[in-house]
């Protein structure tokens, strides 16, 4: 998966393909263990996509802070 499709996606949909890329790990893993795997790359690649999803979902979380704390700031 590449950056700038990630980073069309919103939260919610980030949360939610993390979630099914890591019950795919496991099945990989799985897979591995019992040497049905055809390919091993592919723990590899889906593992790099879950961190590069995980960093652009802690991304969005800073600067929602950020801008959170911006607004609370500009207030005062």
């Amino acid at each position: 998966m590449k950056v700038f499709e990630i980073r069309k996606m919103s939260e919610m949909e980030l949360r939610r393909r993390i979630k099914d890329e890591e019950e795919n790990l496991i099945h990989l893993k799985f897979q591995k263990a019992t040497s049905q795997l055809e390919s091993p790359i592919k723990i590899r690649t889906v593992r790099r996509d879950i961190a590069r999803m995980k960093t652009m979902l802690r991304l969005m979380e800073l600067k929602s802070k950020e801008n959170k704390e911006q607004t609370t700031a500009s207030v005062k």
